[in-house]
């Protein structure tokens, strides 16, 4: 059986490669991952006092 050679994906900032999360009441973050900030607002409680966090995984960067 022949295999094609993969394509490699476009090159992408990390920078740029944000992710979301909610800053749950107790101080964790939320156990679970969220595909965007709209995602995780849904999930969120303010009322109960969870926060929506962006943060970058691979960086602590300044844009």
């Amino acid at each position: 059986m022949a295999s094609t050679p993969a394509t490699p994906l476009p090159w992408t900032d990390p920078r740029d490669e944000i992710s979301f999360s909610v800053l749950m009441a107790n101080g964790r973050l939320a156990p679970r991952a969220f595909a965007d900030r709209a995602e995780a607002e849904a999930w969120a409680r303010p009322e109960e006092g969870d926060q929506v966090v962006s943060f970058n995984r691979i960086c602590e960067c300044d844009s």
